[in-house]
C-alpha cells in the first residue's frame, strides 16, 4: 500500500520522464515523416520503432494522471505520417527524382543458342618449364 507521500515522490519522477519521452517521440515522428518523403522504408520503420519507445516513456506520466505527453506523442506520429505521405504523393506526382536514384539499365539477357561463336584455337598449347 502506497502512502500519499510516496505517490507524490513517484509522480515527481515520472512526469518529467513522460515529457522527455513525448519530446523524443515527436523527434522520431519527424524523422519518420522525412524518411517517408525520401522513400526510405527501413529508416521509416526504425523511426517508428523508436517512436514506440518514446511513447512508452510518455505513458509514465499517466502515473500522476497527466495524459498530455501521451496525447502529444500520438498526435505527432499521426500528423507526421499524414504529412509525409501527402508530401511523398506530391513529389511522385511532380515527377521529381533524386539524382542519386538514377535507374541504370541492366544488360539484356541473351539465350545461349543465340550467343556469337568465338574462334578458339583447337591445338593445345605446350607448357614450358
Amino acid at each position: 500500500m502506497t502512502t500519499l507521500r510516496m505517490a507524490s515522490d513517484l509522480a515527481a519522477v515520472m512526469v518529467p520522464i513522460g515529457y522527455v519521452g513525448a519530446a523524443l517521440a515527436v523527434i522520431f515522428a519527424i524523422v519518420a515523416a522525412v524518411a517517408i518523403v525520401r522513400g526510405s522504408g527501413g529508416l521509416a520503420g526504425g523511426a517508428v520503432g523508436l517512436w514506440i519507445v518514446g511513447a512508452l516513456m510518455s505513458f509514465a506520466a499517466s502515473f500522476a494522471r497527466e495524459w498530455t505527453p501521451l496525447i502529444v506523442a500520438c498526435a505527432a506520429l499521426a500528423a507526421m505520417l499524414i504529412v509525409g505521405s501527402v508530401v511523398r504523393a506530391i513529389v511522385n506526382a511532380a515527377g521529381v527524382e533524386r539524382a542519386d536514384r538514377a535507374v541504370e539499365e541492366l544488360p539484356k539477357a541473351v539465350p545461349a543458342s543465340k550467343t556469337p561463336v568465338t574462334a578458339t584455337s583447337k591445338t593445345p598449347v605446350a607448357a614450358t618449364s
